[in-house]
C-alpha cells in the first residue's frame, strides 16, 4: 500500500482535468496538497480534499510568475515545513501547422509548459536537496517523444521536458531527489475536439492518476519515461544502435549511406545512462584505449 501520510505535495494546473485527479489521489494518500492553477478550480478541488477529510490549500498563479511561484513554496515550507512532491502538470495547446503558427504562440507554449516547469523545480529544489528527498514528475507527451501533426511548439517543449529530467535526475541522486515523466493520454479539457468521443470515454484522467503514485513513491525510480492512458501503463526509452564505424580522415559519407541499414539497426541497442556515453561509444569502436592511470 502506498502511504503519503507526512508528505507534501505540489501539484500545478490542478483545478481540473489530470492535475485535479492527481491531486485528489495523492491527499487520499495521505499528502498534505498545494493545488496549484490561475482560476477558481484550485479553489474547488482544495475544498473537495478538506471535505473529504484531507490537508489542502489552493494557490493561485501562473507557473511563469517566478516571484508567485516562490511566494507559494515559501508559504508552503514555513506553515507544513517541507516540500517532498511536486508535479509539473500546468500546460496549454495552442496547435497549429508549422507554416501556419506565429513565434509567439511557439514562445507560448515553451514558456508555459517548459519553463513553467523549470521555474516551479528551481523554486522546490534547494528545499528538497537540504531535506535529502524529493519526487519530481514532468509532464511529456507521445507528441514530444515521436512528432505530432500540427504540435510543432508542443512537441518541443514536452521533449525539452525529457532532456531536463535526465539531467536532473543525475544531478539530485546523491540528495534523494528523484525525477520522472509521465506521458498521458487522457480527455481533458486540452483534448476535447481532438480525440472522438468513444475514445474519449476510455480516456478518463482517473486511469492515469495511478501512475503518478508509482512516480512519487519512497520506492520510486528515477529517469523513467512512464506513459498512461486507458488504464494502460508503458515504458519509453531513449535508445542508441550500435551502428557502425566508417574508416578514413575523413569519414566516407558515401560508405554512411551504403551502410545505413547497420546504422539503424536496433539488435542490442542500449539505453546510455549519460550523454558522455554516446562519445564513450564512438571512441572505443574508433579503437581509441583510454590510457593506464596507474602506470602514468
Amino acid at each position: 500500500m502506498i502511504d503519503l501520510n507526512g508528505r507534501v505535495a505540489i501539484v500545478t494546473g490542478a483545478g481540473g482535468g489530470l492535475g485535479r485527479s492527481y491531486a485528489l489521489l495523492l491527499a487520499q494518500r495521505g499528502a498534505r496538497v498545494v493545488v496549484n492553477d490561475l482560476g477558481d478550480g484550485a479553489d474547488k478541488v482544495a475544498q473537495e480534499i478538506v471535505a473529504a477529510g484531507g490537508e489542502a490549500r489552493a494557490a493561485k498563479c501562473s507557473v511563469t510568475d517566478a516571484a508567485a511561484v516562490q511566494a507559494m513554496v515559501d508559504e508552503t515550507v514555513k506553515d507544513w515545513k517541507r516540500v517532498d512532491i511536486l508535479v509539473n502538470n500546468a500546460g496549454i495547446l495552442r496547435d497549429k501547422s508549422f507554416a501556419k503558427i506565429t513565434l509567439d504562440d511557439f514562445r507560448l507554449i515553451l514558456e508555459i509548459h517548459l519553463m513553467g516547469s523549470v521555474t516551479c523545480t528551481k523554486a522546490v529544489w534547494e528545499t528538497m536537496r537540504e531535506q535529502k528527498y524529493g519526487r519530481i514528475v514532468m509532464t511529456t507527451s507521445s507528441s514530444g517523444l515521436y512528432g505530432n501533426f500540427g504540435q510543432s511548439n508542443y512537441s518541443a517543449a514536452k521533449m525539452g521536458l525529457v532532456g531536463l529530467m535526465q539531467t536532473l535526475a543525475i544531478e539530485g541522486a546523491k540528495y534523494g531527489i528523484h525525477v520522472n515523466a509521465i506521458a498521458p493520454t487522457a480527455a481533458t479539457g486540452m483534448t476535447s475536439g481532438i480525440l472522438p468521443d468513444e475514445q474519449l470515454k476510455l480516456l478518463q484522467p482517473d486511469f492515469v492518476a495511478p501512475a503518478i503514485l508509482a512516480l512519487v513513491d519512497e520506492s520510486a525510480p528515477t529517469r523513467a519515461i512512464l506513459c498512461a492512458g486507458a488504464g494502460s501503463f508503458e515504458i519509453a526509452n531513449i535508445t542508441l544502435t550500435n551502428g557502425i564505424h566508417v574508416a578514413g580522415n575523413p569519414p566516407s559519407a558515401d560508405e554512411l549511406v551504403a551502410r545505413w541499414a547497420e546504422v539503424v539497426d536496433r539488435t542490442d541497442e542500449i539505453v546510455p545512462p549519460y550523454g558522455f556515453m554516446q562519445s564513450e561509444v564512438e571512441l572505443k569502436k574508433a579503437g581509441y584505449v583510454a590510457p593506464d592511470k596507474k602506470g602514468a
